[in-house]
């Protein structure tokens, strides 16, 4: 691939059409979200042959620095490949955790040889990351964690639990918030990397009602952990924890959020489709149709704040606490839509299984239930106005 730069994006596009077309699968056309959600059973020879052009290529990551592997591209390529992705039904095999949170924050906080080390292969999409903050007894006050990481001279020696770690039945490695000094709160915390197959390292999946096991209690018993798995500085690690927060955050309003606000298709087609039209190809039942209307425009709106947002953060060097509104509003309109698509389907938008329910009615069920938890995860809507109270409007504590 040549090197663009903010040159010709005409010649960039072309070039990006030509190489997406040789080597996209025809086969996981419009299959990214339902394969993303499978974990490590995604790993079919179609899904493996897509991740690894897309990681050889460094696209999954476009935008990050190529003397890890990425591409190197400007925000403008980057969008190219989106767009030329979207034409042909494809979609970022590259993704998880890595990507969305450690990855970015790796590489503003890692020291050199962790950069190296640890960046390629997200890169390339051949490891996965799972995240070790909450704690049975820290959840929104996550500050209150109780996994000890005791320095023993060239290794900490880590005790405790960690709950609800996403994926950690699949994840190879954590990046974990575990403290080191017990005097201190925030300033007591510190910021490690840990081995998920190091000796005593035990994950327990949690079942869900719907049978699915996304979640994960892990268990730390005098697990060795190297000094130089230390992110940043001792006792430092409340800061790099906050800053990953707003990757995060910035992600689930961001990229989830796009699939939450438009996975389905347009409402307006669905209710025409499940309700009924009139002679002039509107919704038949007008309160529905203004409804609909409204919800529409407020998520267009979402988007078009979302990509402002995305590049102010780009030319501001990263997220800002900006991210905590834009993960309200986006969970919001996702919930919206959910339960206006419930509505919309009537009696087929309550099932749970068997034939005479559709994929997508099926689907639109899950997408209804799992997004309740969007208000709670990755920081729940209370803390998330306590930041924007404090971080953007400038309020007082309450004394």
């Amino acid at each position: 691939m040549a090197d663009f730069g903010g040159g010709d994006l005409d010649a960039f596009r072309a070039e990006a059409r030509t190489w997406l077309e040789a080597n996209f699968p025809p086969s996981l056309k419009g299959k990214g979200l339902m394969m993303m959600r499978e974990g490590a059973a995604a790993d079919t020879a179609d899904y493996t042959a897509w991740r690894d052009a897309m990681g050889a290529k460094g696209w999954g990551v476009p935008t990050w620095p190529k003397e890890y592997g990425a591409a190197g591209l400007s925000g403008a390529e980057a969008k190219v490949i989106q767009q030329e992705m979207a034409k042909i039904g494809a979609w970022n095999p590259i993704g998880g955790m890595g990507v969305m949170m450690f990855g970015p924050t790796l590489l503003e906080y890692g020291n050199e040889a962790q950069k190296q080390r640890h960046i390629p292969p997200i890169v390339k999409g051949t490891l996965q990351w799972c995240q070790g903050f909450s704690e049975p007894g820290a959840g929104s006050d996550l500050a209150s964690l109780a996994t000890k990481a005791e320095d023993k001279g060239d290794h900490f020696l880590v005790n405790g639990q960690k709950i609800w770690t996403s994926g950690a039945q699949w994840a190879q490695w954590c990046f974990c918030l575990v403290r080191t000094d017990t005097s201190r709160k925030h300033e007591g915390i510190s910021f490690l990397l840990i081995d998920m197959a190091d000796p005593g390292v035990e994950v327990r999946p949690i079942q869900l009602i719907s049978g699915n096991s996304p979640f994960c209690e892990t268990f730390f018993t005098d697990v060795k952990v190297p000094k130089e798995n230390l992110v940043g500085p001792l006792n430092g690690g409340w800061t790099i924890a906050k800053r990953l927060l707003q990757h995060e955050r910035s992600s689930l309003s961001g990229g989830g959020g796009a699939a939450a606000l438009f996975g389905g298709g347009p409402l307006d087609v669905l209710a025409k489709k499940y309700v009924g039209e009139d002679e002039n190809g509107r919704i038949i039942d007008g309160e529905l149709r203004t409804r609909v209307t409204q919800h529409q425009m407020e998520a267009k709106a979402f988007m078009l704040t979302l990509m402002r947002a995305a590049a102010e953060s780009r030319s501001n060097s990263g997220p800002s606490a900006a991210t905590s509104i834009m993960k309200n509003a986006g969970s919001k309109v996702g919930q919206d839509r959910a339960e206006l698509m419930l509505e919309i389907m009537g009696s087929q938008g309550l099932g749970w299984e068997g034939e005479e329910f559709t994929a997508a009615e099926l689907n639109a069920v899950r997408v209804w239930l799992g997004g309740k938890a969007t208000t709670i995860y990755g920081g729940s809507a209370e803390i998330q106005n306590n930041i924007i109270s404090k971080r953007i409007l400038g309020l007082l504590d309450h004394q």
